[in-house]
């Protein structure tokens, strides 16, 4: 499952992460982030799974849409 645009800024927000901050532990550079929670510009599927891991990495966990309930994609925090 790659993440969604909205998951991506969701998680940051959770973990409380700037885009530069996101960018940095990706090793993205902070324009392909912005970019792409913008909607501008898809980064490459290598990018996003960059992203994923640096998220998961700090404690969030992505849920697919329909996985845990009949609601749609989301985010969540480790304990």
């Amino acid at each position: 499952m790659l993440i969604s645009p909205a998951q991506c800024r969701a998680a940051r927000a959770l973990i409380g992460w700037s885009q530069g901050q996101l960018a940095e532990a990706a090793k993205v550079a902070p324009a392909t982030i912005a970019t792409w929670e913008r909607g501008k510009r898809t980064p490459y599927d290598r990018t996003l799974l960059d992203i994923q891991a640096a998220l998961q990495a700090a404690g969030v966990v992505f849920v697919a849409d329909g996985e845990t309930s009949t609601g749609g994609e989301g985010v969540r925090i480790v304990k």
